[in-house]
C-alpha cells in the first residue's frame, strides 16, 4: 500500500496518541485537513476506527 508523505506523518502522530487538534497544531494545518487525511487512511486500510488503523499499521 502506498501512503503519501503527509499520510505517513499523520499516521505516525496518530500512533503517538495525538488528537486531531494536536496534530493540526503541530503541522500547521486545520483540524478539518487532519480529519480528511484520517478518513483517507481509514479508507486505504479498510478500517473504521483509530484502533483498527493502529492495528493495521502495525502489521505493515
Amino acid at each position: 500500500m502506498e501512503l503519501t508523505k503527509r499520510e505517513t506523518e499523520i499516521l505516525n502522530l496518530i500512533m503517538d496518541e495525538l488528537s486531531s487538534k494536536e496534530i493540526a497544531e503541530q503541522l500547521g494545518v486545520s483540524i478539518s485537513t487532519v480529519e480528511a487525511y484520517r478518513r483517507s487512511l481509514f479508507r486505504k486500510f479498510g478500517v473504521r476506527s483509530v484502533i483498527g488503523l493502529v492495528k493495521a499499521a502495525m502489521k505493515m
